[in-house]
């Protein structure tokens, strides 16, 4: 925030001196509006480069880089349209070439310092969990002694993962010193967590690691990270947000509509709340149009819906029918606790046959890297509706996981577009 406000304001007054000194050689231009029409464009291609990314402030000269670059683009583009339209000087702009990336270079340097003098040149907030093991720590991480916290790799367990993750929250980096027979535990735990996750030691071939990292002159084996990059998080969350309130406004009122027929058809609160895992192994609260009797509604989520279901009211068989009862996950998305496209959130109750779904395979724990979606790729593939054997989980998994693995805005566009294929489906009930 330091950089992006430092350099708003560096474009701004290198605008306002161009447009004094080009009124010298032939024709100036108004500042004002060019800068109205610039910080936009300036903010999104600075974006894209990674001109906000945590190594711009660990190295200034790559984020000042990127920086230049973007401010260069945007000025062309101002230029290109300018000259079109006819109404801004060339050569005030011209002079703004070499003015702004001068300015920016001057924001960046105080902005660095002042980052520097509030982190103490520490950007990132490391966690060390030890268990069992001694390690060296360095001074500016936070350690933590797994057993004095109550916190064990267990997959079979969800409220330690869950409490796993209140002890990984807000942190950017977490290093595991543990045990060898523990490694695979603490492996398999980290990997849905959605942070950058390390172990220290060697011999972790088996853990499926993506790289190899360094701490106090030991190796660690990089085994998990968050898929997606602070511009990618960025671009994905104003999608999401932009797409909400646009959608929230145009169907209010159909939400209306199906509010009254649910109050009219039977007695209850109009939305159906259930806790269910998210982002990084957490617990949040899912909201529905309520389908089912009152009394007769599955909180946990243990017993799947049958297409002759009598805990389904005569509303409710309609809203199952045609999805209409996700629509209130909308306000799950502007809350920020799920996407409009992304691995559907599941009850801990959830089974596939006699199993729970963590029991089935082991990676279900690693779809939570994502914000869960009110749609996403295994859903337009047709997998969707009840679980009844092992492969109806599976073949959901392997979608999850192949879209985490492949993200991009355009691919969740194209979700988007495919789900009005699939809002009607065989397997809603």
């Amino acid at each position: 925030m330091v950089l992006l406000v430092g350099d708003i304001v560096a474009i701004a007054l290198a605008l306002a001196l161009a447009a004094k000194l080009g009124a010298f050689w032939s024709r100036g231009f108004d500042w004002r509006p060019v800068a109205l029409a610039a910080m936009p464009i300036y903010i999104a291609a600075a974006t894209n480069l990674r001109a906000y990314a945590i190594d711009a402030l660990q190295y200034p000269g790559k984020g000042l880089s990127r920086a230049v670059i973007a401010a260069v683009f945007t000025l062309l583009v101002i230029l290109l349209v300018g000259y079109s339209l006819g109404g801004i000087g060339r050569s005030g702009l011209a002079i703004a070439l070499i003015l702004v990336p001068a300015a920016l270079a001057l924001a960046r340097l105080a902005g660095g310092a002042i980052g520097g003098h509030v982190f103490e040149n520490r950007y990132l907030t490391e966690l060390v969990i030890v268990d069992g093991e001694e390690v060296d720590a360095p001074a500016h991480a936070v350690v933590i002694d797994a057993r004095d916290v109550g916190i064990e790799p267990n997959l079979r367990d969800p409220v330690m993962l869950l409490r796993l993750a209140e002890v990984l929250e807000g942190a950017d980096r977490v290093i595991i010193a543990c045990r060898p027979e523990a490694q695979y535990d603490w492996a398999m735990s980290l990997k849905g967590a959605n942070v950058r996750a390390e172990i220290l030691k060697r011999d972790l071939e088996m853990m499926g690691p993506i790289g190899v990292g360094r701490m106090s002159g030991g190796s660690t084996m990089v085994i998990a990270s968050g898929p997606l990059g602070r511009p990618d998080q960025i671009v994905k969350r104003g999608f999401d947000l932009g797409l909400a309130v646009l959608a929230l406004a145009v169907l209010a009122p159909v939400l209306a509509a199906i509010a009254c027929a649910i109050k009219l058809d039977s007695k209850g609160p109009v939305l159906f709340r259930q806790s269910r895992v998210g982002w990084g192994n957490s617990l949040f609260t899912v909201f529905k149009f309520r389908t089912m009797r009152t009394e007769m509604c599955d909180a946990d989520g243990t017993v799947s819906t049958r297409a002759d279901d009598d805990r389904v009211t005569r509303v409710g068989h309609f809203l199952r029918r045609t999805s209409l009862d996700e629509l209130p996950q909308l306000f799950n998305v502007l809350l920020g606790s799920m996407s409009l496209v992304g691995p559907r959130p599941h009850a801990l109750g959830s089974l596939a046959g006699q199993e729970h779904f963590w029991e089935v395979d082991e990676r279900y724990w690693h779809r939570h890297a994502l914000k869960p979606g009110i749609t996403g790729l295994a859903q337009v593939r047709g997998f969707r509706g009840a679980t009844h054997k092992r492969a109806d989980l599976t073949q959901r998994l392997q979608a999850d996981l192949e879209y985490i693995s492949g993200w991009t805005i355009g691919r969740d566009i194209q979700i988007l577009m495919k789900t009005a294929l699939v809002v009607v489906h065989p397997n809603a009930y």
